[in-house]
């Protein structure tokens, strides 16, 4: 593994060169707040793939392992606090030096951290909506709702996986209750973008607003082996704009990269801090 300083001192090169970033953060940018990501150092997955949206809207059985495990999930990571990748980016946007953030995660620590101009790409994590109605709910008045239903599952604890589920594989979720929409009687779902939906367009456009405006791309703790993230980087790389990542292992834009960094990504922005 290359010195920690040597590879401080390539990205504040970069950061001094290139003074207005656009940058890309993923789920590395979150293990460090207790919230685990989902691909190992191949960019392959570490458990089995989350729930598609077809699934989730189609099959109720769904739906019930889906809620289940996510309300015994949501009480650590309902919790989850920045750390210090966060607050260091947050101080590199206090700099001037970023055009917007575009985040993949769904757990709004950026935000937390003080950071101003987000893009949350696939939504959050803490409001829930209607698919008929599409009136919106907090995740904690959520979260009430299915304690009162379900109060026994309520008193389970299971290890935490991520974006807020938790591992309770082998158990009977066919008698756990989902509340409806109160106002409607829909079916409620995170507010976030699962796999197989898209994400919505303003977002997108958003996203490539800022990046038209950005000199270079950062990519923070993210493999970009979804697409919705990989196109930002392939357009930069259309555009000729230079791309920093810093990631623990493979990411699918290496061929693309001005430069790569594979340290803990606290450890390597600590100098913004």
């Amino acid at each position: 593994m290359r010195d920690i300083a040597q590879d401080q001192a390539r990205l504040r090169e970069f950061i001094e060169a290139h003074p207005r970033l656009f940058v890309l953060t993923g789920a590395g940018c979150s293990t460090d707040s207790g919230i685990p990501d989902y691909r190992d150092a191949n960019g392959g997955w570490k458990r089995p793939q989350p729930v598609t949206y077809q699934a989730f809207m189609a099959e109720q059985t769904t739906r019930q392992r889906y809620w289940a495990r996510s309300l015994v999930g949501w009480r650590r990571f309902g919790r989850a606090l920045p750390n210090a990748t966060h607050h260091a980016l947050a101080r590199l946007e206090q700099q001037g030096r970023v055009t917007a953030l575009l985040t993949q995660n769904v757990d709004g620590l950026h935000q937390a951290a003080g950071h101003r101009q987000v893009i949350d790409l696939h939504g959050r994590l803490n409001e829930v909506r209607c698919m008929n109605c599409a009136v919106h709910l907090p995740r904690d008045t959520f979260q009430q709702a299915l304690v009162e239903l379900n109060p026994d599952w309520a008193m389970l604890d299971a290890g935490d996986a991520p974006d807020g589920d938790a591992d309770l594989d082998g158990r009977d979720f066919s008698s756990f209750a989902v509340p409806p929409c109160p106002h409607c009687g829909g079916i409620l779902k995170p507010d976030v973008v699962f796999f197989g939906e898209n994400v919505p367009r303003d977002r997108v456009d958003a996203a490539i607003t800022s990046l038209n405006d950005a000199d270079a791309m950062l990519v923070v703790g993210s493999s970009l082996m979804v697409f919705s993230g990989y196109r930002f980087a392939a357009a930069a790389a259309r555009d000729g704009k230079p791309i920093a990542a810093v990631n623990m292992g493979k990411t699918r834009a290496d061929p693309l990269l001005s430069l790569k960094i594979e340290q803990s990504c606290a450890e390597v922005l600590a100098f913004l801090s």
